[in-house]
This record gives C-alpha cells, structure tokens and sequence, in this order.
C-alpha cells in the first residue's frame, strides 16, 4: 500500500520541491521508500510500503522498460502473476516481481482496458511521455481513494486531500455547498464530490484521461444492470453453499499473495469470523488475528473473537481499552481524516489498526458482507415500506399523524418513514442521520441543493424493474455507502498506522455473483445474510456464531455529556466557525442543548456537525503556504 501525488501543469514546469512537501504529508501510508520524478511540466511521487517485492526494483516512480510510461501506484493487483504469463516480455527482460510492473506492460499493450483485467484493489496514474497523456484508473468497489483537482492552471491528483493543499498553497478552501448538505443528511460526501468545493473524487470503476488540458472520465465497470437470477431460487441450498464457499475460499487465497508477514481483524462476527476461518483452512498456520476489547460490555466483543479464535487455533492479540483511550486518538484522528466523516467507529478502527501495525503490516477484513448479502436490518425496513407504499397515501399520512402523536422517538421515525413515498425515499431516511431534527443549513442552501433522496432516486432508477426494494437498498450502500463512509474510514485508519487492509468479501467477482443471488437467499424469516450463515456453519460451531449483531461503535451519545462536554461546545461557540454562513449556529446550540437534556439521543448528527466545524478550523488555522488552494498554483509560484 502506498501514497501516491502527482501533477500535470498546462503552462508552467512542475516544482519539484512542492511534489516532495505534498508526496511527504503521505509518509505514514509509505513509510518504506520514496521517489519522486519530474520532467518539465509533469511531476509524480510515492511513498512506498512495500508488500510485494521488497527490493529497489519495486521502487516508485516505475518506468516501463522501454521509458515511455512511468506510474505511481496504490493498492494490490492479485492476479499479476497470471497477467505477466500472458503478457509478452518487455525490452530487456521483467526488472521486478512487482505488480506495478505487470500494470506498466499491460497499460503498453491494452490500453485502458488493461483495468477490466485487473482483480483487487488500486489507485494509480500513468503518464505517457510519447503522447504526453495522463491516465488514472480506481479500483471496481473504491477501496482505494484517488483525489484530484483542475483549473485553468494545472491538474493535480492525490491520495489524500492535505496533499494537494501542499501541492497548490495560497487561498483558502471555500466548501461545497451540495456536498454539505449531503454531509448532513447521510454522514459522508458521496463522489464525485468533496467537501472542498475545487476537489473532486474519482468515482469506484472509472478511469480518468487527460490530453492537452482536457480531462475525460469514464465508468468501466457496473453492477446496476445486473439481474437477478431468479433460477438461483430452484437451486438446492447445498449447491449454493458449495458455490459461495469455493468463491470466498478463492477470494480469501488470492489475498494472501504477500512478501511480508500478514493476519487478520477478528471481531467474532460471520464476516471475519468466516475469512479467518478460510486462511485457515488455506493452511496459513497459524493466523494471527487482532481485537480490540471494551471494559464497558456493551461495547465489547472481544469474548466472541475469543471464542472464534481458540476453535480456529489462531494466534490472537486482543488489546482492552477504555472507551476514554479511544479518545486520545482525537488529535491524530483530526490529522488523518483529513475530510468530514461522521462515523465514530474510525476510533476503534484506529485502535486495531495501531494493534495489527505492531505485529505486521498486512491484514484481511470482512468488509463489504453486510451490503452483499442483506446485514442491516434496513434492507428488511426496505422491503416493508415498499408495501405500505402500495397503501394510499391519504391513508398512510393519517396513520402517521396518529403515530406522531406518541411521544416515543420510535413512533416520530415511524410517522416519518409512513410519509416516504417509496422505496428509495424510505431509503435514504432511514440510512440518513438527520431523521426529524430541525435543518441546521442556511435556508438558501437548501433551496439551491438537492438531497440524498434525489441522488438515490436517480441511482434506483438505473436498476432493472425487477430488483426488490431490499437488493436495490443493499445495491445503493455498495454504490454510495461503502466507498465514501466505510472503505474511506478503514483505509485512513489503517494507513494511519501503515498497515494494509485487503478485502476478500469486495472482489468484484463475488459482487457480480452476490448481485444476482435473489434476495430470498439473504433475507428469509428474519434471518439477516442466510446463505452466508450457512457458509459460517459450515466453518465454525453453529452455538458460537448466533449472537445478535453489533456495530463496531463507541460510546459517544456519553462522550458528548461528559468528557467531550466542553470541546463540544467550544467547537459550537466558536463565532469564526459560522462566519461563511452555511450553518445557523442557533440552531446548533439548540440540537446540542436537546442532547444534553436526555430528552433526545442525537448524537450522530452532532457528531457530524462537530467534524465539519473541526474541519472548518483546521483550514481556517492552518497557515496560509500550506493551506488548501484556489486556483492551483502548481509551479506557478
């Protein structure tokens, strides 16, 4: 895994003295070696962690053999040994064991469609030094972030967003106001869009071009279109157990390519619990496997990967914290998310992250089971409001207004979700944060944006007519969810600590094949994710697997009233904070005077809040060369 910086300027040479100062505020996520390499107007540079071959050949910036491609790269391409077998062999014979070699010579023979042939998880850019283009590619699912930014000046792309403030020092960053609002509403910024309103987001499975100023991107890869099979529904449930098995265990083994040593997150769940148990049964003997543990039980889960572990015989680490250690990662959480992400489970995932990192610098996650294969209660939330729909809505606003009536919170969400007028309405209230609380964004904002609502009506109405209400809110989480919430927080968080996170549940192949599984092998009587149950059963003690769900989260409803009470409320009282407008603080200090009664647990949609305004500060203090620019002034100077 690495971290990756570069830039193409229109007019001017590139300074390489400002690549150097960008590629290093990415030291943590490369830690092993560094290079950069300019040539006129165009510049790149890495950090290297290096997992596969360890020698100076894997060294970056790579050129082709020939000279006339260089790359940076990050991430892992898992089939390269099968590519290099059919690629022919460049001038003067392979130079490394490296994957990034693999992807320069299949760049050199085809193309841009070289990423429809690559299994795994990458960001990377390639200039063409004949043709004096630049190609950028990111991986099908978004494990990997790629950041970029163009003007009239240059074109500019990083793997994190404080790189290419270095890259481009001078003005200050001005925010999105689309972006904020869908901030507010769902707990991330879906791409293409930043919060910053010059940068952008490569979108999963699409590869950028840039030719003589002109820059064109382009989906390579979809599942929206996928049907479902409904012929899966005649097959046996043991052919379908074999199948999903022999797929995870292919999964799982492609992700143990590795020239350093690597384990596995284990909290005691059916996704890692499964993936360790298939690293085992590969014969990786024994795996080491990482926990954090809770004192306070209600947070705790560290029993359960205890009891995972010793069946499986793994050699287990588990570290128990207090929940107010996890605050002490505050300020290195304030550097390394280095955008607003509401999720306070990057506390944890910064905990285990720091766990793993002191035993090796590889692990395997179970992330992306739960959108696959129907984990979160919503999808069944989805299913049912899709039927109630069919109700007129007369009726069902009358039935609202009597549940409204109830003084319970459950009975206002109620009221409010017999108000959505369909499935991707019913959707995108109850995956969003904000529910019923009163808008705390200028009205004028409001009136000139558009809601997470829009956005995933329009991304439901790509799918096929046939796809329920439960696969399409599973398909919107993969599209929307994972990518901008759940991959970003484990990516920053385990590069925090230069350690790599493979993710064997988002191989693409096994996404296609789980997008046509019928939604009656996930959901059926109640039973969340039921086919992939019957895989675990098959790997583990049915009695130490049936435990009920629970979130990797942290206690910050308690947090908010107690030890964070008083940064809280600096961050809300900070007049300079609400300066440009976009917020009423009035009504921020009255939400969080609403938490602080007990009157109402709002603590996700303060704590998103809370992350803008530290966002906020931190550009508004950071001084004036380092901070986030507009226009981009790479070798401008």
């Amino acid at each position: 895994m690495c971290g990756i910086v570069g830039a193409v300027c229109f007019s001017r040479p590139v300074e390489a003295e400002r690549l150097v100062a960008a590629r290093d505020l990415l030291a943590a996520r490369g830690p092993d070696d560094s290079g950069v390499w300019c040539e006129d107007t165009v510049g790149l540079g890495h950090r290297r962690l290096a997992i596969l071959d360890l020698s100076p050949a894997g060294h970056q910036p790579m050129h082709f053999a020939d000279g006339r491609y260089v790359i940076v790269y990050n991430g892992e391409v898992y089939n390269y040994r099968k590519l290099r077998a059919e690629l022919p062999t460049p001038p003067g014979g392979w130079q490394s064991n490296s994957d990034t070699e693999v992807i320069l010579a299949a760049y050199a023979k085809w193309g841009r469609k070289c990423v429809e042939r690559f299994h795994g998880m990458f960001a990377f850019a390639i200039w063409d030094r004949h043709e004096r283009v630049l190609f950028a590619a990111r991986d099908r699912m978004g494990v990997k972030p790629f950041y970029y930014r163009m003007d009239e000046k240059a074109f500019a792309f990083a793997s994190r967003p404080r790189a290419l403030a270095a890259l481009s020092p001078g003005d200050r960053a001005k925010t999105d106001e689309q972006a904020l609002r869908w901030y507010l509403e769902a707990g991330y910024v879906p791409a293409p869009a930043s919060i910053n309103q010059t940068i952008r987001k490569l979108p999963p499975a699409h590869h950028l071009t840039l030719k003589a100023g002109r820059l064109s991107i382009e989906r390579y890869w979809d599942y929206c279109h996928i049907e479902t099979d409904a012929s899966l529904l005649k097959r046996s449930e043991d052919d379908l157990v074999d199948e999903l098995e022999a797929l995870l265990t292919e999964m799982v083994s492609d992700r143990l390519i590795s020239d350093v040593p690597l384990g596995a997150f284990l909290s005691g769940g059916f996704d890692s619990s499964i993936v360790v148990a298939l690293m085992a049964k590969l014969n990786v003997n024994p795996v080491r496997t990482f926990t954090i543990g809770f004192n306070d039980r209600k947070f705790d889960e560290s029993h359960h990967a205890k009891s995972v572990a010793d069946y499986l015989g793994t050699d287990h680490v588990c570290e128990t914290l207090t929940t107010d250690d996890l605050m002490k990662l505050l300020p290195l959480h304030t550097q390394e998310y280095d955008e607003p992400l509401y999720d306070s489970s990057a506390f944890p995932v910064l905990a285990v992250s720091r766990l793993a990192a002191a035993h090796l610098p590889v692990v395997l996650t179970g992330d992306g089971a739960d959108e696959l294969f129907g984990g979160y209660h919503y999808y069944e939330i989805a299913r049912h409001i899709a039927r109630a729909a069919k109700v007129p809505s007369g009726v069902r606003n009358l039935i609202a207004g009597v549940a409204g009536l109830v003084p319970r919170h459950r009975f206002q969400l109620i009221a409010g979700l017999l108000r959505q007028s369909g499935g991707a309405s019913a959707y995108s209230y109850t995956r969003g944060i904000a529910k019923d609380y009163a808008s705390v964004l200028n009205p004028d904002i409001v009136a000139r944006t558009v809601g997470m609502d829009r956005l995933v009506s329009d991304i439901w109405s790509r799918y096929p007519r046939s796809i329920d209400p439960a696969s399409a809110a599973m398909r919107t989480d993969a599209a929307l969810t994972l990518p901008d919430d759940y991959l970003q927080k484990v990516d920053v968080g385990s590069m925090a600590f230069s350690l790599e996170a493979r993710e064997p549940f988002l191989d693409h192949r096994l996404v296609e094949w789980a997008m046509r599984l019928p939604v009656e092998w996930k959901l059926r009587d109640g039973t969340r994710k039921y086919l992939l149950r019957k895989v675990a059963y098959r790997l583990l003690p049915k009695a130490i697997m049936d435990r009920p769900k629970m979130g990797f989260g942290v206690p910050v409803a308690s947090w908010l009233r107690g030890p964070l009470r008083g940064w809280a409320e600096e961050q809300i009282e900070d007049f300079a904070s609400f300066d440009d407008g976009l917020l009423d603080q009035a009504a921020v200090r009255a939400l969080f005077r609403l938490h602080l009664s007990g009157e109402r647990d709002v603590h996700p949609f303060i704590w998103a809040i809370l992350m803008y305004l530290r966002y906020q500060t931190s550009v508004r203090d950071a001084p004036v060369e380092t901070v986030r620019p507009s226009p981009l002034a790479v070798g401008v100077g």
